[in-house]
């Protein structure tokens, strides 16, 4: 008898003799390696027996080898009988056909339910080239459908998801990107893999990193993230935002779950999330407009009101701000109510209202002495006040050195790198200029930053107006 009708696994593969330990260890093998297989398999002979059985199909249809081996076909125990010769015709078809053979079949278990199978068949030909019998590997039709599946979602992420998708190794480097990422990033799919993340990213490599390292230990996180980076381009570097999702591979050949790296998904929501900070900052800008409107109401003097509204709108906005307000020149003064600045001679600026240079803290008035700010030709209040429109000027990328005699020749605190001047206007006039100053910590000021200086500045400009106004009035009843 042969060793698969004594064992249930395989046929023998030689002498059982004591002299030819190697085809001892031959038979060993060959059944090891059966019974290791993910996959159930069964063989016939030439008159269709059974020969072989291992232990995936037993857990499947629950018949042991024991019971399995020796038996002719599957009649009358793992197929219904109305079915059993149109089974075994399909089967034996293989051993006379060439390549291998898919079918689907419902086979019986031992505890009498039915497991519909799909099978591969294929000839097995002994030394003279003839058919001897046949191998039959089948599997639950829902466990391959499963696996086509997850084959199929694989291609299809990496040919047509319209997010980005990479798959980073456990040594940090791109191992698979799919066409979008590659898209995204600016480069070929086969160029990206092996380097460094550094090389494709300008900056957000080190949150990236890790992100990518705390999968690798923890596991995936609970919810999505949000990063920020820049990518190298033509035109320079583009900042974008990605929403980033991760998850960690695990070999499913181990015994104990091996990081094989970790699978990065990520979509582009740079213009979403530029468009939710803005809303959000407008908000905050209105709230801020109106509180501050609240309590100018509640001062008694106009001029204390200009520097309330000039608190408020330096919150989030500016590190620092100044007033300076237009006094006619001498020989100007009597046609004060037609003035045009039309040269800068005629333009003289005084300061009203700054905040402490030194330490945060409220605007306090200046200027009592009327001296006039010593702001050199094509100064940028200056020209804020010949053109009637906000202007914006920046130190530009310089030494830190240089960025602070740039801000002192012009007559700012030695931080400020970033400067918006805004025109004080009421009823048709120019009362002058509030200068809004940012460090080097801050971004330049952008057009949606001039929009709301310009807001603020029409309010600082009717508090400016109305305490002109008491002024004047008040000159007379004290004479």
């Amino acid at each position: 008898m042969s060793a698969s009708r004594r064992s249930g696994t395989t046929e023998e593969l030689g002498p059982d003799d004591p002299g030819e330990p190697s085809e001892s260890g031959g038979s060993d093998l060959l059944a090891a390696l059966l019974d290791g297989m993910d996959a159930a398999l069964c063989a016939f002979d030439a008159d269709g027996v059974v020969t072989h059985w291992n232990r995936e199909a037993e857990r499947i249809l629950g018949w042991t080898a024991a019971e399995a081996v020796g038996r002719h076909g599957f009649a009358g125990w793992a197929v219904r009988s109305a079915d059993a010769e149109e089974v075994q015709s399909r089967l034996m078809s293989a051993m006379h056909a060439t390549g291998r053979q898919v079918h689907e079949f419902a086979l019986v278990t031992k505890d009498g339910g039915r497991v519909l199978v799909r099978t591969q068949s294929a000839a097995v030909r002994g030394p003279d080239g003839k058919p001897a019998g046949l191998y039959c590997a089948f599997s639950e039709v829902h466990a391959q459908i499963d696996l086509e599946r997850s084959i199929a979602l694989s291609e299809a992420l990496f040919e047509d998801a319209a997010w980005g998708v990479v798959l980073i190794d456990a040594d940090l480097r791109p191992a698979v990107v799919n066409a979008h990422a590659a898209r995204v990033l600016g480069i070929g799919r086969t160029s990206a893999l092996g380097r460094p993340l550094g090389e494709l990213l300008a900056q957000g490599v080190e949150e990236l990193e890790a992100a990518l390292t705390h999968v690798l230990a923890e596991g995936a996180p609970p919810a999505p993230a949000e990063m920020w980076v820049s990518l190298r381009t033509a035109e320079g570097e583009k900042r974008r935002c990605w929403r980033s999702g991760f998850v960690r591979l695990a070999s499913p050949l181990a015994e104990e779950p091996v990081p094989l790296g970790v699978g990065w998904l990520f979509q582009d929501v740079t213009e979403a999330k530029q468009t939710e900070q803005e809303a959000a900052l407008l908000r905050f800008r209105t709230n801020q407009l109106h509180r501050a409107a609240r309590a100018a109401a509640e001062c008694e003097d106009p001029a204390e009101a200009a520097t309330v509204h000039l608190d408020f709108a330096l919150a989030g906005f500016a590190d620092h701000a100044l007033i300076d307000r237009l006094v006619p020149a001498p020989r100007a003064q009597a046609r004060e109510d037609e003035r045009e600045e039309r040269a800068e001679a005629t333009v003289r600026l005084v300061r009203l209202a700054a905040t402490p240079a030194g330490a945060p803290g409220p605007s306090l008035l200046t200027g009592a002495a009327g001296l006039p700010v010593r702001y050199e030709t094509g100064h940028p209040a200056l020209q804020c006040v010949e053109r009637a429109g906000a202007v914006r000027a920046d130190a530009g990328s310089v030494p830190a050195e240089q960025a602070r005699e740039w801000a002192l020749a012009r007559q700012w605190p030695g931080d400020a790198v970033h400067a918006l001047c805004a025109v004080l206007r009421s009823r048709g006039r120019t009362l002058g200029v509030v200068t809004f100053l940012r460090g080097s910590g801050r971004h330049r000021f952008e057009r949606i930053d001039t929009a709301y200086a310009e807001d603020v500045a029409v309010r600082i400009a009717a508090a400016m107006d109305l305490a002109a106004a008491v002024r004047d009035d008040n000159g007379p009843r004290g004479a």
